[in-house]
């Protein structure tokens, strides 16, 4: 008999809800996430799960769409934890500060650690033109970093990716070595991707890759905003882009992943794709 799993967890990126029409051009349907989304919980339910987590653009926009879909999260029997995506920080200017606290985030950026593993989750909105408040000098140090994109002749210098800056990529240099000292595995978790090469992946997409190259010790990144889903493996680490739950009329798209000692199993519902990821 293969040994239990130390523990696992559930995945949802990008359910996007809003009260909105379907937009057919990129086979979106905001509005059918709330039911998406509780169909997945219903599954999420019948597992013994450590925790669910959520990749960030949990609205497609305005405030009141999370009045709606937070609810829905409240069935939820386990733990939940959110990232922030870029959707999130589609409403009122006066509501941009408040959207962590709206969701019951710790904060922005935060860890925790689970059964020999640490979950590092980022804020990849940081650096960008719709997160910070107006005339932040983030927003201009966003531009900045997509015109040197665009003149590199990369793909992802688009308006809709965002970047950590100094203070948090500081952090999570320490966090990884606070890791690697308490004989934890890592496990880093963003909205953005920065592997393979994609035009969705993070505006500082090389620095993050580097700086997770140095550490045997981080198994895996896992990531949304790409609702096409992504995968690719660099230095060791496996980079896993989830599909988007907003994507479609009827298909969901939501994962479990169990922890083993040797190997990450993903078990992928609806568009999702099962995976073995087997450990160094």
């Amino acid at each position: 008999m293969p040994s239990a799993p130390l523990f696992r967890f559930g995945v949802v990126a990008d359910p996007q809800y809003a009260d909105l029409e379907p937009n057919l051009t990129l086979d979106r349907y905001p509005a059918n996430s709330l039911a998406k989304l509780g169909a997945a919980i219903e599954e999420f339910n019948r597992h013994d799960l450590a925790f669910v987590v959520t990749l960030g653009d949990i609205i497609d926009r305005e405030w009141k769409s999370f009045d709606a879909i937070l609810p829905v999260y409240e069935t939820l029997r386990h733990r939940k934890h959110f990232l922030l995506g870029n959707h999130d920080f589609a409403i009122a200017p006066e509501q941009l500060g408040n959207v962590p606290a709206r969701v019951g985030m710790p904060s922005a950026y935060y860890d925790f650690s689970h059964s020999g593993y640490r979950f590092i989750a980022l804020d990849g909105n940081e650096i960008s033109v719709f997160a910070p408040p107006e005339g932040d000098p983030r927003r201009q140090a966003a531009k900045e970093l997509m015109t040197a994109l665009e003149s590199a002749g990369a793909l992802n210098g688009q308006r809709w990716n965002g970047a950590i800056g100094d203070t948090q990529f500081g952090w999570l240099g320490e966090k990884l070595q606070e890791a690697e000292r308490a004989g934890e595995k890592v496990i880093v978790m963003n909205h953005y991707p920065v592997f393979p090469d994609n035009g969705h992946n993070a505006l500082n997409s090389e620095r993050v890759l580097s700086l997770l190259a140095e550490h045997d010790h981080v198994v895996a990144y896992f990531n949304g905003h790409n609702h096409a889903g992504n995968f690719g493996v660099s230095d060791g680490t496996y980079f896993v882009n989830f599909k988007g739950m907003v994507d479609t009329e009827d298909t969901s798209a939501y994962a479990i992943l169990s922890v083993y000692e040797d190997r990450l199993e993903i078990a992928g519902y609806g568009r999702e794709i099962d995976r073995t990821l087997m450990l160094r």
